[in-house]
């Protein structure tokens, strides 16, 4: 107790100036208009650096679900206006050619994060935050807000393993968009956006920079979602098709938010191709 009462007698005279210049900015301000003025405008000024500067951490740390809701609205938004594209061409030209007007509508879209991923190796793979628990299996297509990502190869019941582009063993049908030459999309290592379509036959007519959409003749992707544009034509090693050069429209190096494709009639497909083949063999024994 006698510490403190020693404390405040040595530094009373501090205590007794904060409060006399506490008593003389009151009355400064409060006395003259152009004073109080200044005082709101400082006050005004300080508290809007305070709420700006709160905003800005609250916007940084919502950065990430928001980028994942963009992620998840671009593809949806895809899928509709590939849909409408197909209603219009419906709607003004010979329908029997426009059989997959409602294909879209048997996919469904989850939503992911990568959590790994590498670009610089031949083989490289792809892991995401959503497994089997999530309805994630093997063989269901992965595309992110640009574009095709990969192919899911293993799953877990949280996370999910993903050959993407760039790896050797890719394979995606593909085809010219509103062309309907198709071929096969690879990577052969190297840079990391540039890929290869081929199998283009040679009597396909097309111009550099024509975008290249996946075909949809597979239970994968649906028809449509984007892949890359043309940047060079090949002849192929036999001079029988051309080979193009892609430009991706996936950008691996900063892939985070992804999307996994469910259609849900895959295996329906699959136990008719499989039934198909059984007969087939029946036949040719016969």
């Amino acid at each position: 107790m006698r510490n403190l009462i020693d404390f405040i007698r040595d530094h009373c005279h501090w205590a007794l100036f904060i409060l006399l210049e506490v008593i003389g900015l009151t009355l400064l301000f409060s006395s003259g208009r152009y004073q109080g003025a200044t005082w709101l405008s400082t006050t005004n000024t300080v508290v809007g650096w305070v709420y700006e500067g709160r905003s800005k951490v609250t916007t940084f740390f919502n950065l990430a679900r928001a980028n994942e809701e963009l992620t998840h609205q671009n593809v949806w938004l895809h899928h509709k206006v590939e849909s409408l594209q197909k209603e219009l061409q419906r709607l003004g030209e010979d329908s029997v050619q426009l059989s997959k007007i409602g294909l879209l509508a048997d996919y469904k879209v989850i939503p992911a994060k990568v959590v790994d991923n590498s670009v610089s190796g031949k083989d490289n793979l792809i892991t995401i935050n959503k497994g089997e628990a999530d309805g994630v299996r093997k063989d269901m297509g992965v595309v992110s807000g640009n574009g095709v990502v990969g192919i899911v190869y293993m799953t877990g019941p949280h996370y999910s393993i993903v050959i993407p582009v760039l790896n050797s063993r890719s394979s995606i049908s593909c085809m010219i968009e509103r062309r309907g030459y198709f071929g096969y999309l690879h990577w052969t290592g190297g840079e990391s956006n540039k890929a290869y379509v081929d199998d283009i036959p040679r009597h396909a007519k097309f111009k550099l920079y024509e975008r290249v959409v996946t075909s949809g003749y597979s239970t994968v992707f649906p028809p449509g979602i984007p892949v890359g544009k043309i940047l060079h034509v090949y002849n192929s090693p036999d001079g029988m098709s051309y080979r193009l050069q892609v430009h991706l429209y996936t950008d691996f190096a900063t892939l985070r938010d992804v999307c996994v494709i469910d259609n849900g009639k895959v295996e329906e497909y699959i136990e008719l191709m499989r039934r198909a083949q059984d007969t087939l063999q029946v036949v040719t024994r016969q």
